[in-house]
């Protein structure tokens, strides 16, 4: 059996500066690929099907040397996506709302003998619903997290360092997203949800272990770290597999969610034993008033 074995950083070696440079840094090049996103297109990240509305058609082709040729041919519009599906003949195009219609799609996929095997069709006002309710979800769910963990510590400093962890922790991803062509969907919205709770359960596990418990604030500080650090390695590690086996499989949403996961629970471990720990110190040694 595998032991994992969690480092003692010896934090007395560096100053506040130096350990919240890193963070930071990443942070503002996250906050600054997001907002060039947001200046070019008009959206923080590329939106999915779910969230702009447009047609998907499923189809089978059998003894074509070059699908994506086949398929770029077979249609008067150009298809946003295609993709294949890994151990059939089957291939999913997507189409953006407005540049076609279901009708003539399928009058295409018959003139090009392929074989229909599924179209679905969502309205851009449908989709544009959906994207407010997702991103309203979001930002409840953030506020939610912000009140509960003002409420559990009542001071400043921790609440806003557990706080500011979080808001880290999704806007990496979110930048991550645009560098790696990953749509914003349902499913990733899901995933930065879910980063929303890895966050703060490690961040609570530390605030708690410095604050509430007795020890020095070094020793309390390497006590949580090696749950903390143990549980966020062992998720990584399923998430990276997930990922991996999704690609192999062709399951695109999993391999999505796998991804953001992994590059958030990467940054969480940072945000937390570096952002989070600095400013619990200076909370600790210069920011309370004796």
């Amino acid at each position: 059996m595998v032991e994992l074995r969690v480092p003692e950083v010896d934090y007395t070696e560096y100053s506040n500066r130096q350990l919240l440079v890193v963070p930071l840094a990443v942070l503002a090049l996250a906050l600054l690929i997001i907002g060039g996103w947001f200046l070019l297109t008009g959206a923080p990240a590329n939106y999915g099907l779910e969230f702009t509305g447009g047609t998907e058609v499923r189809i089978a082709m059998d003894d074509v040397e070059d699908p994506d040729a086949a398929i770029e041919e077979a249609f008067s519009a150009e298809p946003d996506t295609i993709r294949s599906i890994p151990g059939d003949d089957v291939y999913v195009v997507t189409f953006r709302a407005g540049v076609t219609d279901a009708s003539t799609l399928e009058d295409e996929v018959e003139a090009a003998g392929f074989d229909l095997r599924g179209l679905d069709e969502v309205s851009e006002s449908f989709g544009a619903d959906t994207r407010q309710l997702a991103v309203t979800g979001v930002g409840i769910a953030f506020l939610g997290m912000a009140v509960l963990v003002f409420a559990l510590f009542r001071t400043f400093i921790p609440s806003v360092a557990v706080v500011a962890s979080a808001f880290s922790d999704i806007m990496i991803p979110i930048a991550m997203m645009n560098l790696l062509g990953i749509d914003l969907t349902l499913g990733t919205v899901a995933a930065l949800l879910m980063l929303i709770g890895y966050s703060v359960d490690s961040d609570i596990l530390l605030n708690n272990s410095v604050l509430r418990r007795t020890g020095d604030f070094y020793e309390s500080v390497h006590r949580a770290m090696r749950t903390g650090v143990t549980m966020t390695i062992t998720s990584i590690a399923a998430m990276t597999v997930m990922a991996i086996a999704a690609t192999i499989l062709g399951v695109d949403l999993l391999r999505d969610i796998g991804i953001i996961l992994v590059v958030g629970l990467f940054a969480d471990l940072m945000n937390t034993y570096l952002m989070n720990v600095t400013l619990l110190r200076w909370y600790k040694f210069e920011g309370v008033k004796r």
